[in-house]
């Protein structure tokens, strides 16, 4: 029987440089610190995964480098419980980015597309992973996924009775609309307002959700359509339209929205691979956001599930009618 789930797509490290200030062409800073986090949908969702409930298998799926930062990889992953027998060790170095961060000021980046580029159908062996359900991210980050390998992967899950889900990285082009060919393939879109509104041409303001999240389904969305905006969260599935509101969060007790995004698709995930109700979906994924806000980086505020209904027992959902 096929258990568990598998995150497939994006790996990268963060190298994150803190700087006094950013220096002009031909002049020189000193780097006062050097951070290394893993970070790329592959080691935030499925740590997240782990660390939402631990008794769940969970696989990564990806591409990394024979050097010390895929050693880094590979180690946050074991340490956190995730399965790493589907990473693929290539020559190309591990995926980066730079990250140039002002002591209290404004950061800036440089990413080195690396082995992650190279992630495609022929890194998924479903016979080897034998799961239930496949989330494959980011899309319009990945050249191969882009190009024909993502609707290849999620054609062949279909074939292979494996649940399927994706999303989005947000850019400014007009390249959105190459991922509806891969919807009919798949059975769960978990999304923000900006990607959703550009996949469907339409404005992503707060009263077009609900239209919106609608086309997106029509497009051939087996399950659902889940969209998340810092404000709610909204569904469209064959059981109809829901919404349910975020939590009101006190601005001191946010330490990073780094992460955030991936922390409410790991909820849903969990949601969806329990068979909970769209509502529940939402409920459980906004509060995983929650505990992600709660520290700087991408994982650390993850905790159990227990751990973060108790935490958000301390905020009131807002109230928002559409």
């Amino acid at each position: 029987m096929k258990t568990g789930i598998a995150v497939a797509g994006t790996i990268l490290v963060d190298k994150i440089n803190e700087i006094s200030a950013y220096p002009n062409a031909g002049e020189l800073t000193k780097i006062k610190s050097v951070q290394k986090a893993t970070g790329g949908c592959v080691p935030n969702v499925a740590v997240d995964l782990k660390r939402i409930d631990n008794a769940l298998e969970v696989k990564a799926v990806g591409c990394v480098g024979n050097d010390e930062e895929g050693a880094l990889v590979k180690a946050t992953l074991k340490e956190n419980g995730v399965n790493v027998e589907g990473l693929y060790e290539l020559t190309d170095k591990t995926s980066f980015t730079e990250v140039m961060s002002v002591t209290g000021g404004q950061r800036t980046f440089f990413t080195y597309a690396g082995a992650s580029a190279a992630f495609g159908k022929e890194h998924v062996d479903f016979e080897k992973l034998n799961v239930k359900m496949l989330h494959l991210g980011y899309f319009l980050l990945l050249e191969k996924i882009d190009n024909g390998d993502g609707l290849a992967i999620l054609k062949t899950a279909k074939e292979k009775g494996v649940k399927t889900s994706i999303d989005l990285v947000s850019e400014n082009s007009d390249r959105y609309q190459t991922v509806i060919p891969c919807l009919p393939y798949t059975d769960n879109v978990i999304i923000n307002e900006t990607e959703a509104g550009a996949i469907t041409g339409i404005e992503p303001k707060r009263e077009n959700l609900r239209k919106i999240a609608e086309k997106m389904k029509s497009y051939g969305v087996r399950e659902r359509v889940i969209i998340h905006t810092p404000e709610l969260g909204v569904c469209a599935s064959e059981n109809g339209f829901c919404t349910v509101s975020s939590y009101e969060i006190p601005k001191d007790f946010i330490k990073g929205t780094t992460g955030a995004g991936d922390a409410f698709c790991a909820g849903a995930l969990i949601g969806i691979y329990r068979d909970k109700t769209d509502e529940e979906i939402l409920a459980f994924a906004s509060s995983a956001a929650v505990a992600a806000l709660s520290q700087a980086d991408a994982v650390s505020g993850m905790r159990s599930e227990q751990e973060i209904e108790k935490l958000c027992k301390n905020f009131n959902r807002r109230k928002i009618c559409l």
